[in-house]
Formats: structure tokens, sequence, C-alpha cells
């Protein structure tokens, strides 16, 4: 039997578009989603359903990370329901091959 609330399920169905979209967006040096990358290292929406997303990136001095960010702010911004989206870049933990799905070490050549 399911306990959850109808807000709680609609906070679960639109997390659930969040990665979605997360899942559309690629490291342009890498053939892989910043998803399946392991780059979400948080994700929550709050009861205003406004979008905080911590993420990180391969490396620090990635050049496109401005360009990055900018889109997962305007990609899951566009979701219907989605009221802000805030996204913090953070540096630690340092990212590693490690926090990759195994479909994303897959595609990479890894596993």
């Amino acid at each position: 039997m399911n306990d959850q609330t109808p807000e709680q399920v609609a906070a679960a169905q639109l997390k659930e578009k969040v990665i979605e979209q997360l899942r559309d967006i690629y490291d342009p040096e890498i053939p892989v989603n910043i998803y399946e990358l392991g780059l979400i290292y948080g994700l929550n929406i709050d009861a205003g359903n406004e979008a905080y997303i911590h993420m990180t990136l391969t490396a620090p001095g990635c050049p496109v990370a401005p360009m990055i960010v900018e889109e997962v702010e305007t990609k899951v911004g566009a979701i219907p329901g989605i009221s802000k989206v805030t996204v913090e870049l953070v540096w630690d933990p340092p990212w590693d091959e490690d926090m990759m799905t195994d479909e994303a070490k897959l595609e990479v050549g890894i596993l």
C-alpha cells in the first residue's frame, strides 16, 4: 500500500521529469549525459516546486562549465511545474570514473 500523500507523489513525478531533462544534457567532451556520468550530486525539489541541483564537472578547469550550468538551468526551468532552478557547482568530492553508472562506463569503454 502506498503511504505517500498526493503532494509527495506529485513531487516524485516532478523529480523524475527533472532527471529526464538531465539525461538530455551531455558533457561535450564525453558522449554520455551528465546524469549517467554521475555529475549530479544532489537534486531536491521543495514544497514550492523549486529545484535545487548540486552538481560537478569532470574537471575544475572545464571551459564549457558556464554553458553546461546554463543548459541545466534552462532545461529544468522549462519543465511545467518547476517554479525556480538553483544550480550550485561544487568540486567536493572531486568527480572520478567510479561515479559513472555502469551504462555510462559501457558507453565510453571502461566496463
